[in-house]
Parts: C-alpha cells; sequence; structure tokens
C-alpha cells in the first residue's frame, strides 16, 4: 500500500474518531445488486477498521467496517443529514 494511501485511510479515521457515540445511518453494498442500509451508533475506531453498534430490536448486533471501504464508496455513512465525504479525496 502507498504511504499516500495509508495517510488517506490514517485521516477517515480521525474524520470518523469525532463521532464515536453518535448516531449514524450506514449503506453497505454487498455485491450482486445487494445492499443494506441500518442505523446504528459509532461504538469504536480501530487502526484499520470501525465498530458500528446496530439498532437491533431483539438483540444487540455490532458490525465491523474498513476504512478502505469508506474511500472506495462500497460504505457510505451519514451523521444525521450529512453525507461523510471522505476530506482526502
Amino acid at each position: 500500500m502507498l504511504l499516500a494511501d495509508m495517510n488517506t485511510l490514517a485521516m477517515i479515521k480521525q474524520d470518523l474518531d469525532k463521532y464515536i457515540g453518535k448516531e449514524i445511518t450506514l449503506k453497505a453494498n454487498r455485491g450482486r445488486k445487494k445492499s443494506i442500509e441500518r442505523k446504528g451508533i459509532l461504538e469504536k475506531t480501530y487502526p484499520a477498521h470501525f465498530l458500528v453498534r446496530l439498532d437491533e430490536t431483539y438483540f444487540n448486533r455490532k458490525m465491523s467496517f474498513s476504512y478502505a471501504d469508506i474511500l472506495t464508496k462500497t460504505v457510505e455513512i451519514t451523521f444525521g443529514d450529512k453525507l461523510y465525504k471522505c476530506s482526502a479525496s
């Protein structure tokens, strides 16, 4: 991976760190015309991925995504009415 790519991923992590504990809506493309849209709480960020606790009525489910998913637009995150755009792109 190029150094520039690593810096971009670090910038995405820094951006998301500001929203830990906040409600988000995420849309994830799962391939072959399959996509999911869920609401949840941004629970924690790690060096290579972030964790979202989903608002599920019957059980507590968590999903993790990589910062590269945001960079490649496989995952879109919305904070309230504001769609997150990577500041490096």
